[in-house]
């Protein structure tokens, strides 16, 4: 997602507004959900912190996280208050912390596909022939996206993203400790990444390709192509 900042400079104000739209569907839909995911997952296998904590919930004020907040409208992408989870009540710790990190971007992708049939059916019966089917569509649209993002950004294997808990739960214990030790200065080099765009493209390349994998069955089932 472009630059609110540029924007704003350019003096496209809609442009700009639509962007701060879009990413308070982010921040008050997407995330809420994605970080329940993880506390719904960790209660089922046996942790029931963030249900003690009161994070079983799609308030997204039970969530918010004041960087991944600001993140999200600088860079476009960003995090939720990571939902707490004591391994100690895991039966299998470094499994079920992996499943339960997976569980959000997972999440997201569940919340793309269902964006995309949507979509689709709008494209389908509509053609997108009137500005209201044609709104409908651009918003199921960037749901679907937007979903894909996330979920892709989330799986990179940086700290306080969810793929360093997958990466974690299968490193050896001294490779382990080590990456701990780091985590700090991995996370202050992930804001300088996204601070100079240096994850854009790659992030763009990846989602490109889930989101056409995301979109092959509905536009099959309704007979609909995508350019």
């Amino acid at each position: 997602m472009s630059s609110i900042i540029q924007y704003i400079r350019q003096g496209d104000t809609l442009s700009a507004i639509i962007a701060i739209l879009s990413r308070c569907f982010v921040v008050f839909c997407c995330m809420p959900i994605h970080e329940l995911a993880h506390g719904l997952v960790a209660n089922k296998l046996g942790d029931d912190t963030a249900r003690l904590k009161g994070r079983l919930t799609i308030n997204p004020f039970a969530h918010l996280d004041l960087l991944g907040t600001i993140m999200i409208f600088m860079f476009g992408i960003g995090y939720a208050k990571p939902v707490p989870v004591n391994p100690r009540r895991l039966k299998k710790p470094r499994r079920d912390m992996a499943i339960i990190a997976l569980a959000g971007p997972v999440s997201n992708l569940i919340m793309s596909f269902v964006s995309a049939f949507v979509l689709c059916a709008v494209l389908k019966f509509t053609n997108n022939s009137t500005p209201v089917a044609s709104a409908i569509f651009q918003f199921f649209y960037f749901a679907a996206a937007v979903n894909v993002s996330l979920a892709v950004f989330n799986i990179l294997p940086i700290p306080p993203l969810d793929g360093s808990k997958v990466l974690a739960s299968v490193l050896p214990n001294k490779a382990y400790f080590k990456y701990l030790q780091y985590e700090r200065y991995i996370m202050i080099a992930l804001l300088a990444v996204l601070f100079f765009g240096l994850l854009n493209r790659p992030i763009s390349f990846l989602a490109g390709i889930m989101m056409k994998i995301i979109l092959f069955v509905p536009s099959l089932i309704f007979g609909v192509t995508f350019a």
